[in-house]
């Protein structure tokens, strides 16, 4: 499906050009977060270590591993929207996501200020 998807604001406008960019952003960040958890994933726990520190390691690896999968959802996400050409507005309040921010965080699913909103009410 071709996304026809363009936002009119100038500061938001996301050009075809602009979108295949995003999009290959969002493949290689999907790349990269699969390959970091199959890394985790390999990551043999060591017997004979210390308990404390093997404690400590698989604390980290089950934190960073939780981490990736979160992210990895975002990204999925993002590229569904693409998909359906829903890419590009902001979840609570249905206005545009800057380009700019975009362009930064391509799984943003919030504008900045409803961002912000969400942040400040946990």
């Amino acid at each position: 499906m071709v996304n026809k998807q363009i936002i009119d604001d100038r500061d938001t406008r996301l050009s075809p050009a602009d979108l295949a960019v995003l999009r290959e952003n969002l493949r290689e960040q999907r790349v990269f977060r699969e390959e970091q958890l199959r890394q985790i994933a390999a990551v043999p726990s060591r017997a004979g270590e210390p308990s404390r520190r093997s404690a400590g390691q698989t604390e980290v690896r089950v934190k960073l591993a939780a981490s990736a999968r979160m992210v990895l959802a975002d990204v999925e996400a993002a590229l569904a929207r693409m998909a359906e050409g829903r890419y590009g507005a902001c979840h609570l309040c249905r206005r545009p996501i800057d380009r700019e921010r975009l362009m930064i965080v391509p799984q943003a699913r919030y504008c900045a200020r409803c961002q912000q909103v969400r942040e400040a009410g946990r």
